[in-house]
């Protein structure tokens, strides 16, 4: 278990959009830094003020390379040292706090942004993560290998269509709770069932809306979390671990890498029994099927199918935010999942508030069909 902690002081989200036209995406950065600096009252400070800037975007969704450079004046690192992650904005957070555990920096702000709209297609842009000479070529991007992981799942665990449905319900009838959620507009099974089909065996409503925003926290060690909160949430444990690079390496319907990143994630912070240990959880699937098979491998439920339903997704509190299908862009699936951890611990997630949360669980992934995963534990 951690010997030392870590606080997250603060957070902002933008809306979640399906065409932030109106903003360039330096404009939505400022938009989530302003406010952290006015709540806080944390600066820039050479002795005192945030000692590093760790930003998640990425390079070919912001149609430039080394997109970090963009950012640099709107997120105040002309400052101080700027990092960049370049994957789901999840890993952020962990870096920030292995920064702050080894004494490196004490006060730090980590800020994502990303435009899904910029480009013509986003499945143009996932094609680009694929190795180029065998994958690339033949047109895989993140939807179809993930259609392809879906038709996996389903021979694997039997889930139906109409448990699928419900996780797109429910996904929607939250987002109408939250402010910042892209997508609300509320839906039946039978209209799940009858969407286009996108890519078999996933439907137009299994996937997540294209989706602009930005978010950003303010982390800090212990000892200075009082200069910024009165309700620090702490970050208790965190690990995250890869995938094989090609596809027909992977088991793709599988969940070893995903339950061996929590398994690291849950010794650090004292978690006995995912199942039963957590007040709330957020689980970033992109895809609806994504949802029931991240759950399993997280451990909080058995069999995907039979836990939705039993009515888990309501009683296990999970994607009180709407989740990745309400939208959130591709870079920031995991830092939204924490914003929601944040409010919620805070006592601050008006009409959604779970009564006396204590400990959530908040999962991140980022690669075609969750080639990466990372998993975070938050505390108040």
């Amino acid at each position: 278990m951690l010997t030392k902690r870590v606080a997250i002081c603060a957070v902002a989200q933008t809306p979640f959009v399906r065409d932030m036209w109106y903003k360039r995406f330096q404009e939505m950065c400022f938009d989530v830094v302003e406010p952290i600096l006015k709540e806080t009252g944390a600066n820039f400070d050479e002795d005192t003020g945030i000692r590093n800037v760790i930003t998640c975007s990425d390079d070919v969704f912001d149609a430039r390379t080394i997109s970090d450079n963009a950012v640099t004046d709107p997120v105040g690192a002309h400052y101080r040292g700027e990092e960049k992650v370049s994957m789901d904005g999840c890993n952020a957070l962990g870096y920030a706090a292995a920064c702050i555990l080894s004494g490196h920096d004490d006060v730090m702000l980590v800020v994502g942004h990303c435009k899904e709209s910029q480009p013509e297609s986003r499945d143009m842009c996932t094609n680009l993560a694929f190795d180029p000479f065998y994958c690339r070529p033949v047109g895989l991007d993140n939807t179809n290998l993930s259609a392809l992981q879906a038709r996996a799942y389903i021979e694997r665990s039997g889930i139906t269509e109409e448990q699928l449905a419900e996780v797109v319900v429910s996904s929607r009838r939250n987002a109408a709770k939250n402010p910042v959620a892209n997508e609300k507009g509320q839906v039946t099974p039978e209209q799940v069932m009858a969407s286009p089909m996108l890519c078999d065996p996933i439907r137009a409503l299994h996937a997540y809306p294209v989706s602009d925003g930005a978010v950003a926290f303010l982390v800090s060690s212990a000892e200075r979390a009082a200069e910024f909160t009165d309700r620090p949430v702490w970050i208790t444990g965190f690990a995250n671990c890869m995938d094989s690079y090609f596809p027909g390496d992977r088991d793709l319907a599988g969940t070893e890498i995903l339950a061996r990143a929590a398994k690291r994630a849950y010794r650090m912070a004292g978690v006995n029994d995912a199942a039963k240990d957590f007040d709330l959880v957020e689980v970033n699937g992109a895809f609806a099927h994504q949802v029931p098979m991240w759950l399993e491998g997280l451990g909080v439920c058995g069999a995907g199918g039979e836990f939705i339903s039993a009515g888990g997704l309501d009683d296990k509190k999970v994607n009180l935010s709407g989740g990745m299908l309400s939208g959130n862009p591709i870079m920031l699936g995991g830092l939204a999942r924490a914003a929601e951890a944040v409010l919620q611990l805070r006592g601050e997630a008006d009409g959604r508030q779970v009564g006396g949360a204590k400990r959530a669980l908040v999962h991140g992934t980022t690669g075609p069909a969750g080639q990466h995963q990372a998993v975070l534990i938050l505390e108040n």
